[in-house]
């Protein structure tokens, strides 16, 4: 399990900022210490950004910026060449983009009920889940 390539959806990456002791926090720390193979793309990125600088979270400039150039620093950017129309809420397809362009082992999300259970060789889990996983 270690070296698994996973995304992470924008809810879990907020999730750990705003719980410290949380699981979203743990798979985040995981995937930034290199245990997991974190991958993401500009729109991921973008998303990200704007959503982690919202008034409501908080977050003042230069975290954000801390946050954002860790992110690109650990993680692998791919370029998705597909567009997908999977998934009810559109701006969620980016992250099945970004997980078929890296052959993602894992899309974590807090909300699985957004995705289908896999796509291709991606699983869709919880943080939860990939703990469980990451620790058999």
């Amino acid at each position: 399990m270690a070296g698994a390539r996973v995304v992470l959806d924008t809810n879990v990456v907020v999730s750990a900022h705003l719980k410290g002791d949380g699981l979203e926090r743990f798979v985040c720390d995981l995937a930034l210490a290199g245990e997991f193979r974190l991958f993401v793309s500009r729109r991921i990125l973008s998303e990200y950004r704007g959503v982690l600088g919202r008034p409501k979270f908080l977050l003042t400039r230069s975290q954000l910026a801390r946050t954002m150039a860790l992110i690109q620093k650990k993680a692998r950017l791919v370029e998705p060449n597909t567009r997908l129309s999977i998934t009810w809420d559109e701006d969620d397809n980016k992250f099945l983009e970004c997980a078929e362009a890296a052959n993602a082992d894992f899309l974590v999300t807090g909300n699985k009920r957004h995705f289908p259970k896999t796509w291709g060789q991606t699983r869709i889990v919880t943080a939860k889940k990939l703990l469980l996983l990451w620790s058999v």
